[in-house]
């Protein structure tokens, strides 16, 4: 890629093509820090990635401010903010990276459609007003909350860019005689008493934004920042335009002092009475799709004689997409009246960082595990809990450990180090020094300990019991490398695949997979089959060829064309699961459930879509989990989704379950647990964050092994708890 260019005042010439290992995809804005990039992490997570220019960067007072923003930013992640997935404040360059929002900003929505209507406008205040709560909550300031620093994202709004803010009891200071923020929508002490401003200068700002959304100006408004400076001071605000309903709470946040004005809190509660419900309409109608009902689509299977899936033989079955869903509205299975009451659990479960509620749809077994088998809660006898433990492999680094449990021992990866513990205790069994980046797991195959090196350049093989090499080799010219049992699969540029014994390092076989041009695999559960699938066309016309191929020989158990932009997700007996994408950003529409055996594709569309989701599946169950925190299950056999449940948190690992709970890693270091039965929260751990800038791009999947769930946390602790015992965490 050609270095990209920037028009931007100030901008440099030529823009760096990367910042650290994320390749700089296009240019999404510039400001007076720095530049704005869209890119992409290597699991496939748009970003969007801000790296400082170049005049800055060698200026140490700015780059300790921007120090401040990443510490600030990773502080307040959450639901509604822009969570940081990676950072670099040392670097030639700073950068940081934050996930990827879709949507205009504030600003750019009202300049290009003109003011909110009355029912978006409620919306967007009492979701900036959640915004500040949680901000304020982590202890920090924004001090610059403006219209460009909104994003309208269709869950509600975004509070971006916190290169100002300031933690509340900060010891840094602002200089005398120097204003900081945008004088529309700054509050009078900014103005008067810069070094005293406090959380009540955000509820001044929101109220402006508020106006701003409203009415297409600001409440003091002027072309000289310095008659505005004096009218935020000294005059009332106009609020001509304001909603009725809405203007005494807007004139109450815009309050000349501090104390007048309302908390977020006393905001929200304020915003509740104002209206009984707010308008469900997202802020950019056009970019909704309309789904179906709250039931979602049944899940429709594709007859054996209508489908082609074509085996190692050549022989075919009938293929076809696109059977029908209950076309009569409001009916449910067999015709039935769709129970129109829905079951809301009403104790909310204040969790770190959000308030999670579950929603069950009526109907649903509570007796049935997520796997679909009974389990008669009378009969269940109580185990003795297991004791919990908390370990550093290495005291003096940090980084979240990528762990994985085989040959009888947790072991893990973290920068610069490989080590084993012992599961039912946390003691370190062994240490293994590497080089280069170790973010990804290590895999037990043949008996033996993996772990990547040198970025992904080297594998090393490591005996389990002691740490040491066994056997190495150098993997710079494959460009797709998967353990799938006892087999290494490695890929070439050319579409060569050779399989190594996991054992011994020996070639077993090498050939290219037919009708695969790029045989990038998948597997799932340390064993059976390598998936490769592969998409052609896009929208309602994209078709995803999967090949099996068996590891040990090369050789193809199964080939089956389908319809849609499909990922394969997880395995369970003889079907293969897969998401459905749909739209510009990659979101997760639906699910499919392929049984090479029989022939039969089954179809479930998901009620609401669900961004960059993650999966996993046991029995005939499948769990999702999007960013933002919607954490979903679908039942294929049935054909239904069963529930879903908002976490409340910005960004999750892969989701693993035993049946019982479903469990997932948060990025500040907590173990989330949800009964798999009926989506309510079961239990977390603390935060276990530490004191770094880096934020893991790929958070640590727990692991269920020996009755517990272990997992790493971004301070460099591996921890274990009670699977069975989530409330006691």
């Amino acid at each position: 890629m050609a270095p990209q260019r920037d028009t931007g005042s100030g901008a440099e010439a030529e823009l760096p093509e990367y910042a650290g290992q994320y390749r700089l995809e296009s240019c999404l804005g510039s400001g007076g820090m720095g530049v704005v990039h869209l890119a992409t992490s290597t699991s496939g997570l748009r970003l969007a990635v801000k790296v400082v220019h170049a005049e800055f960067a060698k200026d140490p007072e700015f780059r300790g401010r921007f120090r401040q923003e990443v510490a600030a930013a990773r502080q307040v992640s959450g639901a509604f903010t822009a969570p940081v997935v990676d950072a670099d404040t040392d670097s030639a360059r700073p950068w940081m990276a934050t996930l990827f929002i879709p949507g205009p900003t504030l600003a750019e929505h009202v300049k290009r459609n003109g003011p909110m209507p009355p029912g978006q406008l409620r919306r967007l205040m009492a979701g900036l007003a959640e915004a500040l709560r949680d901000i304020h909550r982590a202890g920090v300031v924004h001090r610059d909350l403006k219209p460009s620093n909104v994003l309208l994202a269709e869950d509600g709004p975004k509070v971006i860019d916190f290169g100002i803010s300031r933690p509340k009891d900060s010891e840094l200071r602002t200089e005398t005689g120097k204003l900081i923020g945008t004088p529309p929508f700054m509050a009078p002490e900014q103005f008067r008493r810069p070094r005293e401003v406090g959380p009540a200068a955000d509820i001044f700002a929101l109220g402006s934004v508020t106006v701003h959304a409203a009415t297409g100006r600001g409440p003091f408004d002027s072309d000289s920042p310095y008659v505005v400076a004096y009218q935020v001071v000294h005059d009332e605000p106009d609020l001509t335009g304001v909603p009725e309903n809405l203007a005494p709470l807007v004139r109450d946040c815009l309050a000349k002092e501090p104390e007048d004005r309302p908390t977020a809190d006393e905001l929200m509660h304020r915003l509740r009475s104002v209206a009984a419900s707010y308008d469900t309409q997202a802020f950019i109608p056009a970019q909704r799709e309309k789904g179906p009902g709250p039931g979602g689509e049944r899940a429709v299977r594709d007859s054996p004689a209508e489908k082609t899936s074509t085996g190692p033989d050549g022989t075919t079955a009938g293929e076809r997409d696109g059977g029908q869903a209950d076309a009569a509205p409001g009916r449910g299975e067999a015709g039935r009246p769709r129970r129109r009451v829905l079951v809301v659990a009403t104790a909310l479960v204040l969790v770190a960082g959000g308030v999670l509620g579950s929603v069950r749809l009526l109907g649903d077994d509570g007796d049935t595990a997520a796997d679909g088998t009974a389990t008669p809660r009378a009969t269940v006898a109580a185990a003795p809990a297991l004791e919990a433990w908390a370990t550093r492999p290495a005291p003096k680094k940090s980084g979240a450990p990528q762990c994985a449990y085989g040959a009888g021992a947790l072991v893990c990866a973290q920068p610069g180090l490989v080590s084993a513990l012992d599961p039912a205790d946390g003691r370190v069994l062994w240490r293994h020094p590497v080089t280069g980046d170790t973010s990804e797991p290590p895999v037990v195959s043949g008996g033996l300990v993996h772990v990547s090196t040198d970025g992904g350049g080297r594998s090393q093989a490591l005996d389990p019991e002691t740490g040491e090499v066994r056997w190495e080799r150098d993997l710079t010219a494959y460009g797709g490398r998967r353990f799938v049992g006892g087999v290494l699969l490695l890929t070439s540029a050319d579409g060569t695949v050779t399989g190594l014994d996991g054992a011994t390092g020996d070639t077993l076989w090498s050939r290219a997979v037919p009708g695969q041009r790029e045989a990038y695999f998948t597997s799932f559960g340390g064993g059976g089959p390598a998936y490769v699938a592969s998409v052609t066309g896009t929208g309602t016309g994209a078709r995803t060829r999967v090949t099996a191929v068996d590891p040990e020989t090369g050789d193809v158990e199964w080939d089956a064309r389908l319809d849609g932009d499909l990922k394969p997700v997880g395995a369970s007996g003889s079907a293969l699961f897969l998401l459905a994408g749909g739209g510009v950003y990659g979101d997760t529409v639906g699910v499919v459930r392929h049984d090479p055996a029989s022939g039969t594709t089954d179809r479930l569309t998901l009620p609401v879509r669900l961004e960059q989701a993650l999966a996993v599946v046991r029995g005939d169950r499948v769990c999702l989990l999007g960013i933002g925190g919607a954490l979903v299950t679908v039942d294929m056999k049935a054909g239904r989704q069963l529930w879903r449940a908002e976490t409340g948190v910005a960004q999750g690992s892969a989701p693993v379950t035993d049946g019982r709970y479903v469990y997932f890693t948060t990025a500040d270091g907590r173990l989330l647990a949800l009964d798999a039965r009926e989506g309510r929260l079961a239990g977390q751990t603390p935060p276990r964050l530490g004191d770094t800038d880096r934020v893991v791009a790929a958070l640590p999947t727990p692991v269920v092994a020996d009755g517990r769930v272990l997992a790493g946390a971004p301070d460099g602790t591996v921890f274990a708890v009670d699977a069975g015992a989530p409330a006691g965490w």
